[in-house]
């Protein structure tokens, strides 16, 4: 927080309905994720007992962090957090940019307090100062990394007080905040403020195990090895014998051990390292198959074990070259979508559950083998995922098309520092961005970046995107240990409208990788289910024409598209605070421009058939059909399409333009429909039937579909599933032009993230909320949807 008189947020307009509805005393449920709407201390808990789950919490004023501060009156919420309500549009950034405190109130037991103790918060935006019991404690400036902050001895065995003040104000010297620029639309996504993931308080022995890093050693030859980097800290000088144990499971089954003894310990950090060697067992992680490795580090002083440490990680060779990329030495073309953090209602405050999904979506239903984390290190949820999914990684320091001052380079170095050591054991991160995206020259700072990945891990290369001419020619920053690639953000515009988009030819000598194209800068700008036919069936054609192009060329290591999801941002092309370019919108439900994506799959993991188009002849869809030219998405080698009253046609993918995707699209002429005719599509791979769908043109059957991710959640107070809200035919299939209000309802132990009235129309009949449990309060949850002129649907979830 910056060193001045804090000034309390204002109290918020209450003028507009639904506004009224989530700032309400009951309904304050949906927009914030609070717990309950009680105005009272609650009795303080153990802090082994769900600690840094429930805050009190409201604006800052002063003597808010003091320990005796009548908080009485502050509602109680449950982090992860964001300090307003929020919709899933028209968000204003001066709602969070204000000062803001979260207070919690813990018993600590005796064996926490006799030992060395520490807090480890996750991730704060956009500031943070910590105060224990009164007492100032750390500050954090910057909320894309953990910081964690030393409280041996200031535990009592009474009323503890953890009280975290919050600035959410947008123009602090931190990346990627900018000083200079009077509002946040500088910048391409917007922040909202709160304590938005994971508080822990923790205790440790007073010699224990900080840090493991577990470097990977000509893993494609017969020396093959890991190097574990054990990092030590200690409270005071260690005399006699210290041991380091370090020992390689895979799949429960125990490879290697190997040992190394030293003499002593000095006061602070000491780093070991151990060799485990005889590794010909271990089975490489790959994208197909993710096989995972667990290394144990037991460190023992004196004979004793007083410590051990646990790190997950997975074996294999990445390697970015002139030539294409290579996994475990053979060629994979790397093909990939952008990802941003960002939810409807709560900005980034979703816990695991609703983390990993994305990486599930990504996987599971776009196909995809590469993810950018664009532009700042996410949830360690969603990389733990990446690696069990088996999802490539980039990640990269915050930051978006701009560079501080000296200042804020100095926390830009400290971010690559604390993003390299937080997640150099995940075998998904392939490359390090150590250079914010879109920005030129800076070679002392890059200098300075990347010489520190190199040192921090040297088997990874580094990166940087850059656009447009002066990036695409400018010079190459120097290699380090692990060499480096050259990303470029590829907007290159086609020559005409419906004309393919093209793509710059890789630069000579140097690894080549396509960090954006399409986005909303090549095609139209906006993809919304309320956009035009044509524009939606665009938007999955755009995103096949550069991924063919770069199929085309051995010497592209992959493209990774903008992007996977919707975002808030106030930016160029922005409509009321949302950009429109993923193939998923905000709420995670696939567009028609996904249709490319989700067919891009060996059918043995399923067949895939997806219309770019929508069968409706209502008003606002095309007049006779969609088109002589329909789009059909699949990866069957020929359908038959049958209109009811016409002869079925056969249609074959189109590989004449795209010779090099692995499944092409299908067009096949359906125009000169007369009424509602069914449509059935039938799919077939080597001759025979693997697929068929029916789609109605008749709404008299349409309904609403409520379908919940996940049928459990833990009853924590944090644990968090999606419930998806659809219009939909008879057989399933999306219906367009949807209108009306969409009522939502909750009953049993859960907390409605969203609205309970939803513009169905205005959402295109797509739409989703979330439902986060009750702390301590297991039972049944019915998630109920009513709209007047569909039916009512209900999904039923058990929190356990």
């Amino acid at each position: 927080m910056a060193d001045e008189e804090p000034v309390a947020a204002p109290a918020p307009k209450t003028g507009h309905p639904r506004r009224k509805f989530l700032l309400g005393a009951g309904a304050a449920l949906a927009g914030s994720g609070a717990l309950s709407a009680a105005l009272y201390r609650p009795t303080p808990t153990e802090a082994t007992s769900g600690f840094g789950t429930t805050w009190q919490f409201g604006p800052f004023v002063p003597g808010c962090t003091d320990h005796d501060f009548d908080d009485r009156s502050m509602p109680l919420v449950s982090v992860p957090h964001c300090v307003t309500p929020l919709s899933w549009q028209g968000w204003h950034p001066g709602d969070w940019q204000h000062l803001w405190v979260y207070r919690q109130h813990f018993l600590a037991p005796p064996e926490l307090r006799k030992n060395r103790t520490f807090l480890r918060f996750d991730g704060v935006l956009s500031a943070a100062t910590v105060y224990l019991n009164g007492r100032r404690i750390a500050s954090r400036s910057g909320g894309y990394l953990p910081f964690t902050c030393e409280v041996t001895g200031l535990l009592t065995d009474e009323d503890n007080v953890l009280a975290v003040a919050v600035d959410g104000r947008w123009q602090q010297d931190t990346p990627p905040d900018l000083p200079e620029y009077p509002n946040p639309t500088a910048i391409d996504f917007y922040q909202p403020a709160g304590i938005y993931r994971a508080v822990n308080l923790y205790g440790t022995p007073q010699v224990y195990l900080s840090d493991v890093f577990a470097e990977q050693i000509a893993v494609l030859t017969p020396n093959r090895a890991v190097v574990v980097h054990c990092t030590v800290d200690a409270a005071k000088a260690v005399q006699g014998p210290v041991r380091f144990t370090a020992t390689l499971s895979q799949a429960g089954t125990e490879i290697a051990t190997a040992v190394t003894d030293t003499t002593g310990l000095g006061k602070g950090e000491t780093t070991t390292t151990v060799t485990l060697e005889g590794l010909d067992a271990v089975k490489l992680w790959d994208v197909t198959e993710p096989a995972m490795c667990d290394i144990l580090v037991t460190l023992s002083v004196g004979g004793r074990k007083v410590h051990t440490y646990s790190v997950r990680t997975g074996l294999r060779d990445a390697q970015f070259t002139v030539d294409g990329f290579r996994l475990n030495g053979r060629p994979l073309k790397l093909f990939g979508l952008n990802r941003h953090q960002w939810y409807p209602f709560v900005g980034g405050a979703m816990p695991e559950r609703v983390q990993r999904r994305d990486a599930e979506i990504l996987k599971n239903e776009l196909n995809v083998n590469m993810v950018r984390c664009s532009h700042y290190p996410q949830s360690p949820a969603f990389l733990d995922a990446c690696d069990e999914l088996g999802i490539l990684v980039w990640e990269e320091l915050p930051g978006w098309d701009h560079v501080g001052d000296t200042a804020w380079q100095e926390l830009a170095v400290r971010d690559v520092h604390d993003m390299i050591v937080r997640d150099r054991n995940h075998p998904s991160i392939i490359v390090w961005g150590t250079r914010v995206n879109e920005t030129l020259g800076q070679y002392t700072l890059y200098g300075k970046t990347d010489q520190l990945a190199a040192e921090l891990d040297p088997t990874r290369p580094c990166t940087g995107a850059v656009a447009g001419q002066r990036g695409y020619v400018s010079p190459l920053y120097p290699v380090k240990a692990a060499g480096g690639v050259f990303s470029f953000n590829d907007y290159s515009r086609p020559p005409s409208r419906n004309a393919p988009p093209p793509l710059r030819p890789p630069r000579h000598g140097v690894p080549y990788l396509v960090s954006e194209a399409v986005g909303t800068l090549v095609g139209s700008p906006y993809f919304r289910r309320t956009d035009p036919l044509d524009v939606q069936r665009e938007q999955s054609m755009l995103h096949a024409w550069v991924h063919e192009h770069a199929a085309s060329d051995p010497r592209y290591c992959g493209l990774i598209a903008w992007c996977g999801f919707d975002y808030p941002s106030g930016w160029y092309h922005s409509l009321r605070g949302v950009k429109y370019p993923g193939v998923v919108d905000f709420f995670r439900i696939p567009k028609l421009g996904a249709g490319f994506y989700r067919a891009q799959r060996d059918p043995s993991r399923g067949a895939v058939i997806e219309p770019a188009f929508y069968w409706d002849f209502g008003p606002g869809s095309p007049r006779g059909g969609p088109g002589r030219t329909a789009l059909v998405w699949s990866n069957c080698d020929q359908l038959v399409v049958r209109v009811a009253g016409r002869r079925p046609v056969t249609v074959q993918p189109d590989r004449a333009r795209f010779a090099h995707l692995k499944h092409p699209p299908f067009l096949v002429n359906l125009t000169g429909i007369k009424g509602t005719p069914e449509l059935a599509i039938e799919g077939r791979v080597k001759g025979q039937t693997v697929l068929r769908r029916r789609f109605s043109a008749d709404p008299a059957f349409d309904t609403l579909a409520v379908t919940a991710d996940d049928g459990q959640i833990i009853a924590d107070g944090q644990d968090t599933t999606r419930v998806t809200l659809r219009s939909v035919d008879r057989y399933g299939a999306p219906r367009p032009h949807a209108r009306g209000v969409l009522s939502v309802s909750v009953d049993g132990p859960g907390i409605l993230i969203g609205e309970p009235f939803l513009d169905f129309g205005a959402l295109g009949g797509a739409a989703a909320v979330w439902i986060r449990s009750m702390r301590g309060t297991p039972g049944t949850i019915t998630v109920t949807a009513s709209h007047p002129f569909l039916d009512t649907g209900s999904a039923t979830i058990s929190a356990v």
